[in-house]
């Protein structure tokens, strides 16, 4: 260890993010993006901000861009707030309401920079086991704590919890902040934001790098009542008070008025989803319900890491965890219909040699 480290970096266990290969051609299920191009609309958007303006900061508030959340979302500008990618808003989260001298709680099975942020911040947490089947019991997490934070629909099963479910968990907890992680809401959940006006203790999370394939733009953000988005200002304002650029701002904008690409292109993703569950059920594979553009799927006997690897030799990339009760689970990002039908081919091949 380096002895100009601070003592917290010591400490610290960092997220390891999905592989992001440098070799071409490869087929790349592994890092949740959409297969689909962003909107043709934010593309134009982005590039009339190319100019003389790009020596000015851009606004520290996102107006126009928090204005045209609020609109698609039936809040006000002042129930909005947005960051750097959902992970930096998330991160705000965590020190801006999180942090309390009872521990944080979130699900054993879920998006894994959770545990991160409590070891960067020093929050004390504690785990919720799923049920056998990855599903979330609302009632396993009674009784006090620090906060509640969950993944809706989850990650990286897919499996998603209905409003009234998500609800009854947020009216249990007045005490505390419930932050809903909505990454992969647009591909089949039911998102909590009607319920925002209701709760003051509720925070939902979402992000363009999903369903509006802006996942290299880096535009998340969060909806709930103005206490809660003022904690957040108050630390995006003692980091950096400028988490988006113009070409963010400008992009994002035009990619939420363009309803029919995202609704075009979600509704694509869905239905490969639909059929590459069929596919992977007729080669053997034991598949969660999936409300995400995710898979989460294990073979009836085929170990899950040599299946990784295998198709990696065959150029075609899939997420696995070594990590207890998803160890022998594939996370496979839903492609387009001729990227699941390379998978499956390449699943095909695999479990034929393997069997002869």
């Amino acid at each position: 260890m380096n002895r100009y480290w601070s003592p917290v970096v010591r400490t610290l266990t960092p997220y390891v993010p999905g592989e992001q290969p440098k070799i071409d051609h490869l087929i790349k299920l592994n890092t949740n993006e959409n297969p689909y191009p962003p909107s043709p609309a934010a593309i134009e958007a982005m590039r009339r901000e190319l100019g003389d303006g790009l020596r000015l900061y851009p606004d520290p508030q996102s107006t126009r861009l928090r204005r045209a959340i609020a609109q698609a979302n039936g809040v006000a500008p002042e129930c909005v707030f947005v960051g750097n990618g959902s992970d930096e808003v998330l991160a705000h989260a965590f020190l801006g309401l999180m942090k309390h001298e009872a521990a944080l709680r979130f699900p054993d099975v879920t998006y894994s920079f959770y545990p991160v942020y409590c070891g960067l911040y020093g929050i004390d947490y504690r785990t919720v086991s799923l049920r056998e089947d990855f599903s979330l019991a609302v009632d396993d997490f009674a009784g006090p704590c620090g906060g509640i934070v969950i993944a809706n629909p989850n990650a990286p099963t897919g499996r998603a919890l209905a409003r009234a479910e998500v609800e009854r968990l947020v009216a249990a907890h007045p005490e505390c902040v419930v932050l809903v992680d909505e990454a992969y809401v647009d591909f089949g959940g039911e998102s909590s934001v009607p319920l925002v006006e209701r709760y003051p203790n509720l925070l939902v999370s979402q992000t363009l790098s999903k369903s509006r394939s802006l996942a290299g733009l880096r535009v998340g953000l969060a909806i709930g009542q103005p206490g809660l988005i003022e904690a957040l200002e108050r630390v995006k304002d003692s980091f950096n008070s400028y988490p988006l650029d113009r070409l963010a701002i400008a992009g994002a904008v035009a990619a939420y008025e363009d309803v029919e690409h995202f609704e075009r292109t979600r509704a694509a993703v869905i239905a490969s989803r639909e059929r590459l569950a069929g596919e992977l059920a007729g080669l053997g594979f034991s598949v969660l319900p999936s409300a995400a553009k995710i898979m989460f799927a294990r073979h009836r006997s085929r170990d899950a890491a040599r299946l990784q690897a295998a198709l990696r030799e065959r150029r075609v990339l899939v997420r696995h965890f070594p990590k207890p009760r998803i160890d022998q689970y594939l996370r496979i990002t839903v492609g387009t219909d001729a990227e699941c039908t390379a998978l499956v081919d390449a699943l095909r091949e695999i479990l034929a040699t393997a069997a002869s």
